[in-house]
């Protein structure tokens, strides 16, 4: 017995020595230290160690194969844009009620002009020939597009199209041979399934990260504030997204892309759990229309709608219009658009649609999803509740004009092609300010024409290649079938009048 408890003092004091030595790495290397920011951690058991070992090995070759397949793949993106401008000296005071010394306009100082990063995002190669998607929100309001690749190689790319209503963008790069990612049927995802997030956050290329999908279909109420018909189906996942990774991919075991990352959920801005990434059966679909036509075609049922999972809005709608709705799945018609698909089928206030094709529909972003993947010309059958009773009933989706025929960008109003809408100056405000031209800018859509130069909703635009503006038509006049550089004079809500051009599209 002595013989053997001398043979295992070796080995205890063996033991001892690791474990110390492992508790002093511990607290060495940031358990302790919550200043840090980056931490080690260690399993508190050898049970947990090997236990993770176990039932990772098989899953961790796989990421390692994707890991391998993606990251090539994903480029990172820098925004750049004009910081400054052609703006006048004339402040607030001078322009509502004149300049004291008698000179009712300044001459503008031309300011000089340079290019800033105004951020930065991530992208995934589809093609060999340079195709790049990334999202609306990562190119947005850019003068220029600086792409490089995992290998540090850097290009300036050219801005193929976006679609601000699912934040999808297609770039294109001068390049052949390159690495590329194939698109896999979003359609069938599994929660639960291990996915890799790879981007670029906070500076950091080609980072991976690894997760489940949490949810799917999730609409987060995103999209609104840069599309008036936002389309919202996010894959959820756990996969670590923080900012930079927007655009970037995220992959299944096999590397094949199932999703554009997208979005995140936090109080902080930064990682917290839950990342969001437009699914791919969507975003390919968005991509093929810029590719083909320039645009994305978008199919529309022609109705206004209720979201009656919405409690808040449907109180809202109750308290209005004087009516008892009740709470609960599904989207109530309020109205039909005259000669629209909805109306040719039959559709009609009060009815409360329940499905579209195989799809259920308990709130407006199914809907909005269910239709808006589709194009103009396309069937869809629309089931609904009308007094309690189920019917089914086949719709032609058209497109916001009406037209159930693709269009191209050259079929696309002025107003379509600038990015925004206008409406009137009152007289009485003409002579309040002392304007005697001008019309406000209404809908203005992110990332286009107008957004570049730095218009947003209310302000209020003077002039147009020199010519004053009253009213809408006084725009598209100006600009119907016009080719070249646009100068538009504006007043900002701060009264500061400013002159930035762009070329027509």
């Amino acid at each position: 017995m002595k013989n053997n408890l001398k043979k295992l003092i070796p080995y205890a004091f063996v033991g001892v020595i690791s474990g110390a030595t492992t508790f002093g790495a511990i607290n060495y290397f940031g358990v302790k230290n919550h200043d840090s920011e980056f931490s080690y951690f260690a399993p508190k058991k050898n049970t947990d160690a090997s236990f993770a070992s176990f039932n990772m090995a098989g899953v961790g070759d796989d990421f390692v194969k994707a890991a391998k397949m993606t990251v090539p793949a994903v480029v990172s993106i820098k925004n750049f844009s004009n910081r400054t401008s052609q703006r006048s000296d004339q402040d607030l005071f001078d322009l509502f009620f004149g300049n004291p010394f008698g000179n009712n306009q300044r001459q503008p100082q031309q300011q000089p002009q340079q290019e800033m990063p105004r951020g930065m995002g991530s992208g995934v190669i589809i093609s060999p020939d340079g195709y790049i998607i990334s999202n609306n929100h990562v190119i947005a309001g850019a003068t220029k597009l600086e792409v490089q690749l995992s290998n540090k190689k850097t290009y300036v790319a050219n801005l193929v199209g976006t679609d601000p209503t699912t934040d999808i963008a297609l770039l294109k790069i001068e390049e052949k041979g390159l690495p590329y990612l194939n698109f896999a049927n979003s359609d069938n995802v599994e929660v639960g399934q291990w996915v890799l997030a790879v981007g670029n956050p906070m500076g950091l290329n080609s980072t991976v990260t690894a997760g489940i999908v949490s949810a799917k279909g999730r609409s987060i109420d995103l999209l609104s504030q840069q599309s008036r018909t936002p389309i919202e189906n996010f894959i959820q996942t756990d996969a670590a997204i923080n900012p930079g990774n927007s655009g970037g991919a995220l992959v299944n075991p096999n590397g094949e892309l199932i999703g554009i990352n997208s979005a995140i959920s936090s109080k902080t801005g930064y990682y917290e759990g839950y990342g969001f990434a437009v699914p791919s059966n969507l975003a390919r679909k968005v991509v093929e229309d810029i590719k083909k036509f320039g645009l994305v075609q978008r199919g529309f049922l022609g109705v206004r709608s209720l979201d009656l999972s919405d409690t808040r809005q449907v109180a809202q709608y109750n308290q209005q219009n004087k009516t008892n709705i009740k709470a609960n799945e599904g989207v109530y018609i309020t109205d039909v658009t005259a000669k629209g698909g909805a109306e040719d089928a039959g559709l009609r206030p009060g009815d409360i649609i329940t499905k579209v094709d195989n799809t259920v529909i308990s709130n407006y972003y199914d809907l909005s999803f269910a239709v808006g993947s589709k194009r103009p010309g396309d069937k869809v059958a629309v089931t609904y509740l009308r007094n309690g009773k189920e019917n089914t009933t086949n719709v032609t989706l058209k497109d916001e004009k009406g037209n159930t025929t693709f269009r191209s960008k050259a079929d696309l109003s002025v107003t379509e092609k600038i990015g925004a809408e206008f409406e009137p100056l009152s007289e009485k405000f003409k002579t309040d300010y002392g304007l005697t031209s001008g019309v406000i800018a209404k809908n203005v859509l992110d990332g286009s024409e107008m957004a570049k130069i730095g218009i947003v909703d209310n302000y209020i635009v003077i002039e147009i290649n020199g010519k004053p503006v009253n009213s809408q038509k006084d725009v598209e006049k100006i600009l119907d079938k016009y080719q070249g550089n646009v100068q538009v004079k504006y007043v900002d809500d701060f009264g500061r009048i400013t002159t930035r051009g762009f070329k027509m599209p």
